[in-house]
């Protein structure tokens, strides 16, 4: 009789998969194995690069609307109409006009006229900046210090302290500097180029003994309001106020 066929490699087949199964079961029960750690070798040294301190990027001028949106703070967080009033004031001293006249001198856009943004500074720009920057330090200082009843100094826009009663040494000079360089470029004074101090005090005794000569030309503010007004005017037409 012929028998019945068998399956080709059936039995050795199921063979080799049932060793599998009981290697992995045996492996899936066996303990991990464990890698004792050992300190890293030391990196060899190849050499010494002096650490480059040259900028990266060229400084740019921020967008006009960061410029305003400060300007607006400084001036007390106002709408820039109520900005435009006070700017302007009541003496008809002409400090300022109107923010449409000055608008695309800062480099905001006019689609209308088709004038594009303006990405570099001239000479147009740095007009309406030293304008802008008078009539922002002038008003801070009648506001502040010329009022009729004195200003706390928690309410002050700019000159948040009190004019020393006889003419400041730079020791006297120095803090009522830092208060106006953290308002205007956002850091202590001592962290500045260790000349900026010197300078701008220099600027402020020069200031003050031109409006002292005789024959100076007659102002609305005492030699030493005019003194730390031209220090305002330093700062808020500083690189560091329009750049980063």
């Amino acid at each position: 009789m012929r028998g019945r066929g068998r399956a080709p490699g059936g039995t050795g087949a199921f063979a080799v998969v049932a060793v599998a199964a009981v290697a992995a079961l045996a492996g899936a029960c066996a303990p991990p194995e464990a890698i004792a750690p050992r300190p890293a070798a030391p990196l060899r040294e190849t050499g010494r690069v002096a650490q480059s301190r040259a900028p990266r990027e060229d400084l740019r001028l921020i967008p006009a609307e960061a410029y305003l949106r400060t300007y607006l703070r400084l001036f007390g967080g106002l709408a820039p109409a109520e900005v435009e009033r006070r700017a302007r004031g009541d003496d008809k001293a002409a400090l300022f006009d109107t923010w449409g006249d000055y608008l695309a001198a800062l480099g905001l856009p006019d689609y209308g006229l088709d004038l594009p943004r303006a990405t570099q500074t001239n000479a147009l720009m740095l007009a309406a900046f030293e304008r802008l920057g008078i009539a922002l330090c002038d008003r801070a200082l009648e506001h502040d210090l010329k009022a009729k009843e004195r200003v706390p100094i928690e309410r002050r826009l700019i000159f948040a302290f009190d004019l020393p009663a006889q003419d400041p040494d730079e020791a006297a000079f120095a803090p009522r500097f830092d208060v106006l360089h953290r308002t205007f470029l956002s850091y202590p004074a001592r962290l500045a180029p260790p000349d900026r101090q010197g300078k701008f005090f220099a600027l402020y005794e020069g200031t003050v003994a031109r409006h002292r000569a005789k024959g100076a030309a007659k102002s609305r503010f005492s030699p030493e309001e005019a003194g730390w007004a031209a220090v305002c005017y330093g700062l808020v037409r500083h690189p560091e106020f329009h750049l980063y």
